[in-house]
């Protein structure tokens, strides 16, 4: 792991995932410059104690920028800022789809990466309150991160991999990924499939309790500890499934699940969904 300290500017600051990543970045001996353009998010900067600085002067020192605007922004923010960046430095976005989507500025002497939170496992083992309330990540409870760096170059990663290791502490592991990879990840892995699920089981549980009239807390109850035995099952094998029990998750399959739903892992799907993300007609490359 890197002891070197870097020149960091985070753009964005004062925002949701910027707030995060800058509450991390104090912490640590990095020189951080903190830029934000909206009211409430200058507002939330200053309220924390820290000091904001212009756009093209932080970004005129950074070893590395840190791009916590939300994806719609990104080709707006970037077609501003990385123009004035130093020969040398970083670009990071903190998601694949707008890199994918070739969206972002570039220039060839800054280098474009993209890094994304896992979040802490379900599975994580943790032992104190503080890490048990943290079903995020980035204060207390540990987690992976996975990024993505266009360049060759050691040095580059090197800087990657102790800014992500900052701005999302406590990390465990950073896997290494190409950015379209990281763009399979999420959004298809995560979001298209798994928040999906994760926001189908909260729609079950209100048909159980509304139409079904079953006890929101027992409803509730057997939901959550059975949704922990289908992930342990599932993910990780620790007991098997009982007959009966794979009888039904076969009508569930007939049931809900499309037969082609594994297309959504296509190229051309990939591109479609993010294409709806960003709003924009297609993804042209």
């Amino acid at each position: 792991m890197s002891t070197e300290t870097y020149n960091i500017a985070v753009i964005g600051a004062g925002g949701k995932m910027g707030m995060r990543v800058s509450d991390n970045l104090v912490k640590t001996a990095h020189t951080v410059a903190y830029v934000e353009n909206s009211p409430a998010g200058r507002q939330r900067t200053t309220d924390a104690g820290r000091e904001l600085t212009d756009l093209a002067a932080a970004v005129a020192d950074a070893d590395i920028v840190v791009l916590a605007v939300p994806d719609l922004a990104l080709q707006s923010v970037t077609a501003e800022a990385v123009p004035l960046m130093k020969s040398g430095a970083i670009a990071l976005t903190l998601d694949p789809a707008a890199a994918y989507a070739g969206l972002l500025t570039k220039r060839d002497d800054v280098v474009q990466a993209v890094a994304h939170p896992c979040h802490p496992s379900i599975f994580l083992q943790r032992t104190t309150p503080e890490e048990y309330a943290d079903t995020f990540g980035g204060i207390a409870a540990p987690q992976d991160a996975i990024a993505a760096v266009e360049s060759d170059d050691p040095a580059a990663k090197a800087l990657v991999e102790a800014t992500v290791r900052a701005i999302y502490a406590p990390v465990i592991d950073v896997h290494w990924v190409t950015v379209k990879q990281l763009a399979q990840l999420e959004p298809t892995l995560v979001e298209t499939i798994a928040c999906m699920v994760g926001a189908l089981l909260k729609e079950s549980l209100d048909e159980a309790v509304n139409t079904m009239g079953v006890p929101e807390a027992a409803a509730r109850s057997i939901l959550l500890g059975h949704t922990q035995v289908a992930l342990a099952n599932g993910l990780r094998g620790d007991n098997p499934f009982s007959e009966a029990c794979l009888i039904a998750m076969d009508y569930g399959r007939e049931s809900i699940i499309k037969e082609d739903w594994k297309k959504i892992f296509r190229d051309d799907e990939l591109d479609k969904n993010l294409a709806r993300m960003l709003h924009l007609d297609k993804i042209e490359r």
